[in-house]
């Protein structure tokens, strides 16, 4: 037999090669590196993350030592015989343990179970992106077994055990500080993204849910200066096509404030425009009611413009938008997207076969029309029973109940038939009903199932109203979805933002979720506070949630701010409380907003004083005037500041303090104190009168000021006491005064009718 001689350089070489070859299409023994011009991630052939290492500093943003698998797979059992003769028939997740690359595809294998999954890769300058791309479940499982392979529910398609940094966003799902910013973000809207908390670090996480969406489904990695981040999340949303949450957070009217009305109309859009540039706002958000007219939540998911309101339809909805842009107001609208009021055409006199069930059943026995009790076969337990939530959704009709037995036969009692004006009908036994998902908030709405086309027929109706000329959104309601809420609530959103051309300059929403970050770049606000709790529940809710947000790169509104008449029940909105609010608000490059009120507004007499505050401080928003040092200040919520003209007409911020006991402690004074230029002042008001203020003092001991710089007369009165002005804001300048003396001076004050003299 004749030798074959083989150079041993060319043996060396048929070697190396088939090193190579090996090494491209699933060589087990190496590590998997991923990379960019910002970072690079390391992934053992374990499948577990070995480094993850921002290369402009070399510093190493994993925690080591964790041996945590990138990937894994959830089952809701075991399939494979052996597997599940062999471990609990439970809901288990699969961990990575084996993983290669081929091109831009990694082949990743799991403990126990037998199939693969394939990740695409897309390295990019700015992030690395990971999608679900297929498996491999050819041969895994004998033929015998008639499944839809593979039998997951969840695949994580990235985790990460990040250490922790100064800074935490949990809704961006991003760890950073001044040095790097790591961020697992979302591709597409069917994501889901979470974190898991640890000692020292955190665990960032994407998931491809099944009944969501699987193939396809991605998330992207960035690693970067923390300055740069934004710029990376920025090339994402144009990559992926998302809605623009960079180019609107960097839009200069996000931090404008905004006039909030929910009755405008072509008769009295004069009257609002009046107030609104009053308050110097640049901005007027309109709720549904104004075009809708009246039935509130009840008629939601109409949305059809109200003919006696506007009797061109929209073209006088356009007009009247058109008027308020002249004015330099950009309108926008505020809606409750996923809501359907409960008399409404979509739930009297059928309810829509589209509505959300939360629970359902099979009738146990033939319903008749005339029955007041439902039986079912399966055991209602855990049943809705809050006040006008219980509902049943029976074919034609809606049923409420009064109550439920969880002991066969099992049976909905005391029903009342065809409430909300629907129809009576009767159904035979085996027929499936449900309860109908009824809105917490008053039970006058009900919940769509975001599985159906209804939210995309709402969304269309929204669409074409905000087409007349709104330019900003607001997403109210948007908690009324159906599980899972961490994907729902920005679906639904997104549902309604897509259609909305062009781009809103910004949206705000009454709930979030990961992807809704894109959408809402100008977070939410609280609900209305009385005035009397206003300055405290703003410390507790608003100014607590700003530099929460800020960790999420942004903004909340400190609003809404509610407008009250002083009473005998309130005191009424006044301008130390508004100050107070958007002080703090302007600390944190936030705005407010104002439910408008024109009886209100009309029947309060310090109305001038009050929005002269607001549009001070919106000037300043808008010139960007308060340095990072006067903000630092401001942020202190226990101490209050004031914005003055002083006799330049130059803005001045002066920290002052509230005069208890003025006037013999009168609740019809406010005062408070500051110093500036080494003299004391005193900024007073009457909260609704007209009224004189007696002071014990000799004229020539105050200057008296409604302008700083021009001086008012005093008067004196035959007592040797000074008489001054109690009705608009003013000013008291005092020339030797302590501020022990002023106090005192303050609490001799007494408080006399105009008329007496």
């Amino acid at each position: 037999m004749k030798k074959i001689i083989i150079p041993l350089f060319v043996l060396i070489n048929i070697i190396l090669m088939s090193c190579v070859q090996k090494n491209e299409s699933g060589n087990l023994e190496n590590d998997v590196v991923i990379e960019n011009e910002q970072f690079k991630l390391v992934i053992g052939n374990n499948a577990a993350a070995k480094s993850l290492k921002l290369k402009s500093t070399g510093e190493e943003c994993l925690m080591q030592g964790e041996n945590m698998a990138i990937i894994s797979v959830t089952q809701e059992r075991p399939y494979h015989n052996e597997i599940k003769l062999g471990h609990p028939n439970k809901k288990t997740t699969y961990q990575a343990d084996t993983i290669y690359r081929e091109g831009d595809k990694l082949i990743v294998g799991f403990e126990l179970i037998p199939y693969k999954a394939v990740i695409q890769v897309k390295e990019t300058p700015d992030y690395i992106g990971f999608s679900l791309y297929d498996f491999i479940t050819d041969g895994v499982y004998p033929s015998y077994l008639k499944i839809t392979p593979p039998p997951a529910t969840e695949v994580c398609i990235l985790q990460l055990p990040i250490r922790n940094r100064e800074n935490f966003g949990e809704w961006l799902n991003v760890s950073w500080d001044n040095k790097a910013a790591i961020n697992v973000l979302a591709t597409d809207e069917y994501a889901y993204i979470d974190f898991e908390k640890r000692n020292g670090y955190k665990i960032l996480k994407a998931s491809a849910i099944k009944d969501i969406k699987f193939k396809g489904t991605g998330a992207a990695l960035i690693v970067s200066e923390s300055d740069k981040l934004l710029d990376n999340i920025a090339q994402i949303e144009n990559d992926f096509n998302l809605p623009k949450g960079v180019e609107s957070r960097r839009n200069d009217f996000i931090n404008a404030s905004y006039y909030w009305t929910a009755n405008i109309n072509p008769t009295n859009v004069d009257q609002h425009i009046k107030y609104a540039k009053m308050g110097g706002f640049r901005l007027m958000n309109i709720y549904y009611p104004s075009f809708e007219g009246g039935g509130g939540y009840g008629i939601i998911g109409s949305y059809e413009i109200d003919k006696t309101l506007y009797p061109n339809g929209k073209e006088d909805l356009q007009k009247m938008l058109d008027k308020i842009k002249a004015e330099g107001i950009i309108p926008g609208v505020h809606f409750l997207h996923s809501h359907i009021g409960r008399k409404s055409q979509y739930v009297t006199p059928v309810p829509d076969y589209r509505l959300n069930l939360v629970k359902t059943f099979n009738l146990s026995e033939n319903l008749g029309r005339d029955d007041t009790t439902v039986y079912v076969e399966q055991n209602p337990e855990g049943s809705v029973m809050a006040e006008g939530c219980r509902v049943l959704k029976v074919g034609t009709e809606l049923i409420s109940y009064e109550n439920f037995t969880t002991v066969p036969p099992y049976k909905f009692t005391g029903c009342k038939r065809a409430i909300d004006n629907t129809t009576v009908n009767s159904l035979p036994k085996g027929y499936s009903i449900g309860i109908l998902d009824v809105s917490e908030f008053g039970a006058t709405s009900v919940y769509i199932n975001q599985k159906t086309s209804l939210q995309d027929e709402i969304a269309e109706k929204i669409a074409a109203i905000y087409d007349a000329g709104f330019q900003f959104f607001y997403f109210d309601g948007s908690e009324g979805v159906d599980p899972p809420f961490g994907i729902n609530v920005a679906l639904a959103q997104y549902r309604v933002f897509k259609r909305l051309k062009p781009q809103p300059l910004f949206a705000e929403g009454a709930a979030k979720t990961h992807f809704s970050w894109h959408m809402l770049s100008g977070g939410n606000a609280f609900d209305v506070f009385r005035p009397e709790v206003l300055k405290e529940e703003t410390k507790k809710w608003p100014a607590e949630e700003a530099p929460r947000m800020r960790q999420d790169f942004t903004r909340i509104n400190f609003g809404w701010l509610g407008y009250w008449v002083p009473s005998e029940t309130t005191v009424g909105t006044q301008p130390d409380m508004l100050e107070y609010v958007t002080s703090v608000a302007a600390a944190w490059d936030c705005p407010i907003s104002i439910h408008s009120n024109l009886e209100a507004f009309e029947a309060h007499p310090r109305t001038p004083d009050n929005l002269e505050v607001v549009r001070r401080w919106e000037e300043v928003r808008a010139k960007h005037w308060l340095t990072e040092e006067q903000k630092n200040e401001l942020k202190n919520t226990e101490q209050e500041h004031h914005l003055l003209l002083n006799e330049q007409n130059q803005f001045e911020l002066v920290p002052y303090e509230q005069i208890s006991g003025a006037a013999g402690n009168s609740k019809e004074i406010r005062a408070f104190i500051f110093q500036r230029k080494g003299e004391y002042y005193v900024v007073y008001w009457h909260i609704s009168g007209d009224k004189t203020l007696q002071l014990p003092l000799k004229s020539s001991e105050i200057t008296l000021y409604k302008t700083l710089g021009k001086k008012e007369p005093v008067m004196d009165d035959p007592d040797g006491n000074i008489i001054i002005p109690l009705n608009d804001r003013r000013y008291i300048r005092t020339n030797k005064l302590t501020k022990e003396e002023i106090l005192t001076v303050l609490s001799k004050a007494k408080i006399i009718d105009r008329n007496h003299f």
